[in-house]
């Protein structure tokens, strides 16, 4: 992906969304350029990350703490911690579902931002909130959905490009948090990764130390990418 043929833009300082003492930029692929479908792969490849229509990287001048990360899918072999995750939720019933929006995904999406963001400014969604923050027209999306006799309890959202299948976002049922269904999640997206042949699992960026990113380093073998490309992180979480 070459800087000379697609239009790359720089954000204004904002606040971190993981260090309240920090400002934070993004470097953002202009969203109006053609055929975002066709790029979208290679800026996987590249450590872009999509958040609606949007396809960004952080670029913050005086941090690098976000780094990308990705699950080589067929080498990956479940700890026991997660072998434990996938005995308790054995009883859960998966399915991949067109991305789309209804009145039960949007209640269970609401409810967990209640829940996980209370007073941070994502705690009163709209429907259009929804739609905008976990789709795009352009995008190859799919909703993972989770039921527990019959009820949904979780989904995945979950682009499937060519090169690699990302991780966009999960939410799920508070009252069943104790499931681990954020790490069941991604055991399922590997899983289906695996299933259809893709080589990665794209998990987004891993902040070292930060408690919110601990549970990546354990879905190995993962890979970082850096300023010469993608490479093994050692399962302690030091590159």
């Amino acid at each position: 992906m070459r800087s000379d043929l697609i239009r790359l833009f720089q954000t204004p300082p904002q606040a971190c969304g993981y260090y309240p003492e920090r400002s934070a930029q993004n470097l953002l692929i202009d969203p109006h350029q053609p055929d975002l479908a066709g790029l979208y792969g290679a800026a996987l490849e590249q450590g872009f990350r999509r958040a609606g229509d949007q396809l960004y990287l952080p670029r913050c001048s005086a941090c690098q703490a976000c780094i990308p990360t990705r699950i080589e899918a067929a080498a990956f072999r479940p700890d026991r911690s997660q072998r434990r995750n996938l005995r308790d939720n054995a009883d859960v019933r998966i399915s991949l579902q067109p991305a789309q929006y209804n009145q039960e995904r949007f209640d269970l999406y609401a409810r967990y931002l209640r829940w996980r963001h209370p007073d941070g400014g994502m705690d009163e969604a709209e429907p259009g909130d929804f739609v905008h923050f976990l789709r795009a027209d352009w995008s190859p999306t799919w909703f993972m959905e989770f039921r527990l006799a019959g009820e949904l309890i979780a989904v995945a959202v979950t682009d499937i490009c060519e090169q690699g299948l990302s991780a966009v976002y999960t939410f799920y049922a508070p009252e069943h948090a104790s499931r681990g269904l954020g790490t069941f999640a991604v055991l399922q997206q590997v899983e289906l990764a695996r299933q259809r042949e893709l080589a990665w699992v794209y998990l987004g960026f891993w902040i070292a130390g930060h408690p919110k990113m601990d549970y990546k380093r354990r879905f190995q073998p993962l890979q970082l990418r850096g300023s010469r490309g993608w490479k093994p992180m050692l399962p302690t979480g030091k590159d």
